[in-house]
């Protein structure tokens, strides 16, 4: 069991919520020495910035129940937990400037939360218990209401230990008034990884990686064995404990894939043999809003002897290029257009460095739907993640100097399962230790140094980030063995925002921190 965040402990803290987050600003780390020296969920000026926000006038409702739910997962019933009673929560489609309320009726038995992943939204709404607001209770109902800033694909998913990886997440599509881009239609494609029901539960799953190398009783950790595979994206599997992953690898992401092996991999809720199929005619232009909402998997995805054409990352728009794949790492998204050839076209998501395949299908018209074992086990060529790509000049950051800069350092490793920044596991008792304070309208670098021998896709809540001087604005990027990333983003979004890896496993075990404005 993790010492940090536990499911426990996060029960017991969440019940004082916000109010014992503010008080704890006192204790630990550097900076101001009251909470009033911090710029909390609840201060006015949260409330100033929403209200500077363009309105369409426009309010959008809808209703999500979180309950235990029963469904069919690679042939198999499970019990899970889900949103209206799926493994996949419904997509909600707003446009930027509208009001969004999404009434949560949490049915679980336990506290559960929203976070919608990649909105630069107003504080208070952010979804992260303990920093921006009380958990809501189990039989309870809360209301999320803010003003949707900007345009894109985006995700919303608990923020509650580790119930991410069941099936409590699901699609935000923001659209943009004044598109730019030509298509026939979107398909929102969700990917996940899924071990509940089938093997251990996530909490499980945690407690069995959290004992480190020398509480697994073999010679080596799961996870451990950096061998790789060169250009295909699938790796291998040599058993070892339920669950746990051995001997996974991808030279893509600088060696060791995951920590996890799923049994199986989903698009859109479903399995290879009961793959999803978008109907279109020969000609059409599709817009893919790839979307990887998975707990410890990166997916490479493509179009098996076709091209795609990524438009956005992250939901901000890039210059344009022709791939072969694309690679997300949890927490990303990758919006690209493809042109529907005649027949039925398989779209591939291959887990990277692991074993495995989740697909969907296009057919225009021919009705024949391959088997699942005849597509290829790899995707070569020309690949790219969103890291990689370039900002369209239109959402470039302008030229500024930097006003302050905060170096993280990725630290821990599978030996101990002691992930952290600078060497610190996050506490959810005491969020401000060790935060990284900024000023609001400050232009702030971060530079992440991954220190670890495994790769971590990071994320920062309530802002994008530009990668480097000219690299594509994000939300999430990934930071390999030995590497350093460099970061730059506007502190335009007043309040207290969590940065963390968006592997679940390492982030319950402490890879988070609090980018905190200060008065």
């Amino acid at each position: 069991m993790t010492p940090f965040i536990d499911r426990r402990r996060f029960l017991s803290f969440s019940a004082a919520g916000v109010a014992v987050a503010g008080l704890s600003a006192c204790s630990g780390g550097t900076g101001p020495s009251s909470a009033s020296a911090r710029i909390l969920p609840t201060d006015p000026a949260v409330a100033t910035r929403e209200a500077r926000r363009a309105t369409t006038g426009t309010e959008v409702t809808k209703r999500l129940t979180a309950s235990p739910i029963k469904s069919t997962v690679n042939g198999k019933s499970v019990a899970t937990w889900g949103y209206d009673d799926a493994i996949r929560g419904p997509v909600i489609r707003t446009k930027a400037g509208d009001q969004l309320r999404a009434v949560v009726d949490n049915q679980l038995p336990e506290p559960t939360s929203i976070h919608w992943h990649g909105l630069a939204l107003r504080n208070d709404q952010d979804g992260v218990p303990g920093v921006t607001q009380d958990a809501v209770a189990a039989d309870s109902v809360f209301t999320y209401d803010f003003r949707v800033p900007h345009p894109g694909t985006h995700w919303y998913h608990s923020h509650v230990g580790t119930q991410r990886d069941r099936g409590l997440l699901g699609a935000l599509i923001v659209e943009d008034p004044d598109e730019p881009l030509e298509y026939t239609r979107d398909w929102v494609i969700v990917l996940d990884d899924w071990l509940d029901g089938l093997d251990a539960t996530p909490d499980e799953t945690l407690e069995r990686l959290a004992e480190g190398m020398s509480g697994m009783g073999h010679g080596s950790m799961p996870g451990m064995d950096h061998g790789s595979t060169p250009t295909g994206g699938q790796g291998t599997k040599s058993g070892g404990m339920a669950g746990m992953s051995m001997g996974s690898g991808s030279d893509y992401l600088g060696g060791d894939a995951g920590d996890v092996d799923y049994p199986v991999h989903l698009f859109n809720g479903k399995d290879p043999e009961e793959a999803e199929t978008l109907e279109a005619a020969a000609g059409d232009v599709i817009r893919l809003r790839i979307i990887n909402a998975a707990g410890d998997t990166a997916y490479r995805v493509g179009l098996p002897g076709q091209q795609l054409t990524p438009t956005h990352t992250d939901g901000y728009p890039v210059r344009h290029t022709d791939v072969d794949a694309v690679v997300l790492g949890m927490g990303e998204r990758i919006d690209a257009l493809v042109k529907v050839q005649s027949g039925t076209t398989a779209v591939l998501a291959l887990p990277e460095g692991k074993i495995g395949q989740a697909v969907g299908y296009i057919d225009a018209g021919s009705g024949k739907i391959p088997a699942s074992s005849k597509l290829p086990d790899t995707l070569e060529g020309k690949v790219v993640d969103g890291g990689k790509l370039q900002a369209d000049p239109s959402v470039a950051l302008s030229e500024k100097a930097t006003d302050r800069t905060h170096e993280l350092h990725l630290t821990g490793g599978m030996a101990k399962f002691d992930w952290g920044i600078n060497g610190h596991r996050f506490n959810l008792e005491t969020p401000y230790a060790q935060a990284f304070e900024v000023k609001v309208d400050e232009r702030v670098e971060v530079v992440f140094i991954n220190d670890t021998m495994m790769w971590h896709p990071m994320h920062l809540h309530g802002h994008t980030f530009q990668v480097g001087n000219d690299g594509a604005r994000k939300d999430t990027v990934i930071v390999r063995p030995g590497e350093t990333v460099r970061v730059l983003f506007d502190a335009d979004n007043p309040g207290q925002w969590l940065t963390h890896c968006h592997n679940v496993y390492h982030a319950e075990q402490g890879m988070m921190g609090v980018f905190s404005y200060t008065n």
